[in-house]
């Protein structure tokens, strides 16, 4: 596998997530039947926040992978930036979805976030620069 199919591999990847968490925002409002916001409903806000925390920061980071791709970094570090950005984004709306305080979940999921997004920011300056 080439590098920008592995990055190419990750975006169709992370369009099936935003579809699902799309989906959970759907299936949320028609629950509580809330049509426009969020209802004052936490709930609903929580199926929110999980949808825009994506929304936030999976672009970013998929354009760090295509950058990547196209400079011909490793496959192998676009699979562990992918694979792992994936399972940090999973663990984050699982844990926050499950509940507005503080989870496993949300705090690993997090944390996997950050850490991949400063390792890709390194990676795209490296790559692009050497």
């Amino acid at each position: 596998m080439t590098s920008m199919q592995a990055a190419v591999l990750y975006a169709g990847l992370f369009c099936l997530l935003m579809l699902v968490l799309k989906a959970n925002v759907g299936r949320v409002r028609t629950k509580h039947k809330v049509g426009f916001g969020d209802g004052n409903n936490e709930a609903m806000q929580r199926s929110l926040r999980v949808q825009g925390n994506a929304v936030e920061d999976v672009p970013v980071v998929l354009l760090g992978l295509i950058g990547l791709g196209a400079l011909s970094a490793p496959a192998l570090l676009i699979h562990g930036l992918g694979g792992s950005f994936l399972l940090g984004r999973i663990l984050h709306a699982i844990g926050l979805g499950g509940s507005a305080g503080s989870s496993f979940g949300r705090s690993v999921g997090t944390l996997i976030t950050a850490l991949v997004m400063l390792i890709t920011a390194g990676a795209c300056g490296w790559f692009a620069l050497t």
